[in-house]
């Protein structure tokens, strides 16, 4: 059952119940005001018959009973008995003797009134005291009463039906017409798992569908920005990994004709430069890998992160870096900053800034790594970085025409940027050429319930 008839069929439920309700109430209160209003003529009959001084004879003469000419039927209840025109002498009217009448007559019930059936149609039975020891009981058809509510329960019925079928006609229609921008939005999505194409759909109305709408757009975007991402993160790693590659399948195959061909036989001066090349290039190719795995991670901190001082992941980092370059100098200043993260990430991200500044440095140049309340700096006196080029370095892949010439992947700043972010903190850089480079790398400070 589809979403549109689901909701025609509950409206469809809810309206016949209502319908039936009120119906049912109607009915019951119509027949509650008809049976009322005949008592309470009834009685003021029976009074005014009493008042009159209606007695035994007269009921008994036809020619007197004026009321049976308006269809009412006049009786007297004394010791028990019925009195009255010896026309209705019958075991029908019998039913007419009942404890109720016989409770006004003697006095102990000041009238009543009940309907009995009489040769198959409802009469009405009420009873007055009329003088010691009897009761005037006048009888009544309720036929044009019956006839009366049975029209109105074949209007009511009509009624009931027609509104019910209207409103299933009309739940249908608003379920159909309402349910619309969900069905292009269904769709939409059978069209995006079908064909890949993740063009937004059109807005209309500023309802709560058009808002699902905008919200499934903002979803598409996005999904579509992911995949882009994905796309040129494929082919700039494709475009990287290319350079390390060649290099390695020429050396590789360098030492297979030479290995092939005594005549091509290398010196040790060759093979030696030849292995150092290789190994250079599976350092590279290494680095590249485990940067692009990094970077390929787009969702949030999953590990488990724990509380740490920034101080001694800087103190690793710098230790790491100096084994490596050992012609720059590395003036360290650190002051103890707790932070809530992964310890893996940041030394490395720290790593990579290191790194960077002892590649851009001097030889026996200086660099100065600085760690105050929660800013960590680390300056060089290398050549500085052009203007163009300080939007991009922390793009993915971004090097600069300088650094096309010197190893690495172009991949370590958006690693440190990525790993600013994961924590909650921040990475910027200053420079100028010819006047060094400066990066600032702010992580927030881990809360006091973080650190028990």
């Amino acid at each position: 059952m589809s979403l549109a008839l689901r909701v025609a069929v509950l409206t469809t439920v809810a309206v016949a119940m209502t319908l039936g309700m009120v119906s049912a109430v109607v009915f019951v209160t119509v027949r509650a005001e008809f049976t009322s209003s005949l008592d309470d003529s009834m009685i003021r009959r029976a009074n005014a018959a009493v008042s009159a001084g209606i007695n035994e004879p007269l009921l008994s003469d036809p020619s007197t009973n004026a009321l049976a000419y308006i269809g009412i039927q006049p009786f007297i209840v004394q010791s028990g008995q019925l009195i009255g025109n010896v026309q209705n002498d019958s075991s029908e009217y019998a039913k007419l003797k009942g404890y109720r009448e016989l409770e006004v007559s003697i006095g102990e019930r000041k009238v009543s009134a009940r309907t009995v059936t009489i040769q198959g149609v409802p009469h009405r039975v009420v009873a007055v005291p009329a003088y010691k020891g009897r009761a005037l009981v006048l009888v009544q058809s309720m036929e044009s009463n019956r006839d009366a509510l049975e029209r109105l329960k074949i209007i009511l019925l009509l009624a009931s039906t027609a509104g019910v079928v209207l409103a299933g006609l009309a739940g249908w229609a608003v379920a159909t017409n309402g349910l619309r921008p969900v069905r292009r939005l269904t769709e939409a999505t059978e069209h995006v798992a079908r064909t890949t194409d993740l063009t937004p759909i059109e807005v209309r109305g500023s309802d709560e569908l058009a808002r699902l709408t905008t919200s499934f757009n903002a979803m598409l975007v996005a999904l579509d920005a992911s995949q882009e991402r994905q796309r040129q993160l494929v082919a700039d790693a494709g475009h990287e990994l290319r350079t390390p590659l060649t290099s390695l399948r020429t050396n590789i195959e360098l030492i297979g004709q030479a290995a092939d061909n005594a005549e091509r036989s290398l010196t040790d001066d060759q093979r030696h430069e030849i292995m150092g090349d290789v190994r250079a290039q599976l350092e590279e190719l290494t680095t590249l890998v485990g940067d692009l795995v990094e970077l390929a991670r787009d969702e949030p901190m999953t590990r488990d992160p724990a509380p740490l001082d920034f101080a001694d992941v800087v103190n690793q980092a710098v230790y790491r870096v100096r084994l490596r370059a050992q012609d720059v100098h590395i003036d360290v200043d650190l002051s103890p900053w707790m932070v809530i993260g992964e310890p893996q990430l940041l030394e490395r991200a720290v790593t990579n800034l290191l790194d960077n500044a002892a590649k851009w440095s001097p030889p026996d140049g200086e660099i100065r790594v600085r760690l105050a309340g929660g800013v960590l700096t680390v300056a060089d006196d290398g050549a500085g970085i052009n203007e163009q080029d300080l939007p991009h370095i922390f793009d993915r892949f971004y090097r600069s025409s300088e650094a096309r010439t010197l190893p690495g992947s172009g991949l370590g700043l958006s690693i440190v940027k990525r790993a600013a972010e994961r924590h909650g903190g921040t990475v910027d850089v200053t420079s100028a050429p010819g006047s060094g480079t400066t990066f600032t790398l702010v992580l927030p400070e881990a809360a006091a319930n973080e650190l028990t």
